[in-house]
């Protein structure tokens, strides 16, 4: 049984009305995997981690002032969330939360997070939506493990992963892809290892071509031990912040994909869900469901 990491923390934060970041959309994707039958002893619940626990991963002023709302007014607007106690406890769970699912992949061979890809986290702030970067705490808690000794984290999000890419910098022993955007956020990019932008309306194709390359070529380049990967959907067609034609057949295909690949070279993969920005949460759901369908696989398609 591929395990699912959740926590219905993850949708409980009191936003302003209208505010652009999805927040329900987390225990929407729970809610329709139970619905599709998958059992609640699936679910695996992950336990907030300890703010000391970051500290010398990223800068340990930053985690603290973060932790008790001490913040300026700066660094909470580039954030993009309005600072709470329940917001740290949030963010700390969902952190944990995709360190977990890295542990079970070893165990398992993969496993699925309903939340994550933090990716924008930097050493000593946050930006979009983005606190604490999770993929590459994950990375660097998998580092620790016996046997994984290189980590590939394939970053497939509309928008570049900047925080990654600059916190795995000098680590030769984490490899940083991104396919995005070529002309969205962050408009300042930084270097991963590998790069791929591409340009507004890219489609299926054009899309799942570049995925398969890109990765085929990271994974013979780099020989990795272990894979995180970012499934975002903003990629969608009908996502607000995405500007790619990517309908939703194309994010299964791609989702396929990554984990054939994966089971093709003996890769544990954990998944995280990424972004997805649709206004309309019963739509971004589904979109976000091929993740499931995908990763589940016979699981899934047996419920059906």
């Amino acid at each position: 049984m591929i395990p699912l990491v959740f926590h219905p923390i993850y949708s409980q934060l009191d936003l302003p009305e209208r505010h652009r970041f999805p927040i329900q959309k987390y225990q929407g994707i729970y809610d329709r995997l139970r619905q599709e039958g998958i059992g609640s002893g699936q679910f695996i619940r992950p336990k907030p981690l300890h703010p000391g626990r970051i500290n010398g991963a990223l800068c340990p002023d930053y985690v603290s002032r973060f932790s008790s709302g001490t913040l300026d007014g700066a660094a909470v607007r580039r954030i993009g969330f309005p600072w709470s106690d329940q917001l740290v406890r949030r963010t700390l769970t969902a952190v944990a939360g995709t360190v977990l699912a890295g542990v079970l992949s070893l165990e398992k061979g993969r496993a699925l997070h309903l939340t994550g890809g933090y990716h924008h986290g930097f050493y000593d702030h946050g930006a979009g939506f983005c606190i604490i970067n999770d993929l590459y705490l994950s990375a660097l808690n998998l580092l620790d493990k016996p046997g994984i000794g290189r980590l590939l984290i394939f970053d497939c999000d509309v928008h570049q992963g900047d925080g990654t890419a600059r916190l795995a910098t000098g680590n030769d022993r984490i490899f940083t892809v991104s396919i995005h955007g070529e002309k969205n956020f962050p408009f300042r990019k930084q270097v991963s290892d590998l790069d791929v932008p591409l340009p507004k309306g890219t489609r299926d194709d054009q899309y799942l071509a570049c995925v398969e390359a890109t990765l085929s070529a990271a994974v013979d380049r780099f020989r990795p031990d272990a894979v995180i990967y970012d499934a975002g959907v903003d990629i969608h067609i009908d996502d607000d912040l995405g500007h790619f034609d990517i309908t939703s057949d194309g994010v299964l295909a791609r989702d396929r994909l990554v984990f054939e690949h994966c089971d093709r070279a003996g890769l544990p993969v954990s998944a995280v869900i990424g972004g997805g920005y649709q206004r309309n949460i019963p739509a971004l759901v589904d979109v976000h469901l091929n993740l499931f369908r995908a990763g589940l696989g016979a699981e899934f398609d047996g419920l059906q």
